[in-house]
């Protein structure tokens, strides 16, 4: 009889259940490819991280785009310095 830990939503976790999630999971996903962890390149080299500092109308302002596009906050503000960037 293999040894009982505990239950998880009413299933006895035992050895033998814990062997079979383990190997479930080494054998991962049919037909799907796993995604490298982290975040997308940006670039050719390792992004850098700028704290911004906005008031109060300039960040409801930026809120309220976020909401009107369905992008984020990051992307409005990199689009945005890359126009500046580019009209100069």
């Amino acid at each position: 009889m293999s040894k009982r830990y505990d239950t998880v939503g009413g299933v006895e976790v035992t050895e033998d259940v814990t062997a079979r999630l383990v190997a479930n999971a080494e054998a991962g996903i049919p037909g799907m490819t796993p995604r490298k962890a982290g975040r997308p390149a940006m670039g050719d080299g390792p992004a850098k991280t700028v704290a911004v500092r906005l008031d109060p109308d300039q960040y409801q302002a930026l809120i309220e785009q976020v909401e009107d596009d369905g992008s984020s906050a990051p992307q409005i503000m990199r689009d945005a310095l890359r126009q500046y960037l580019d009209a100069a």
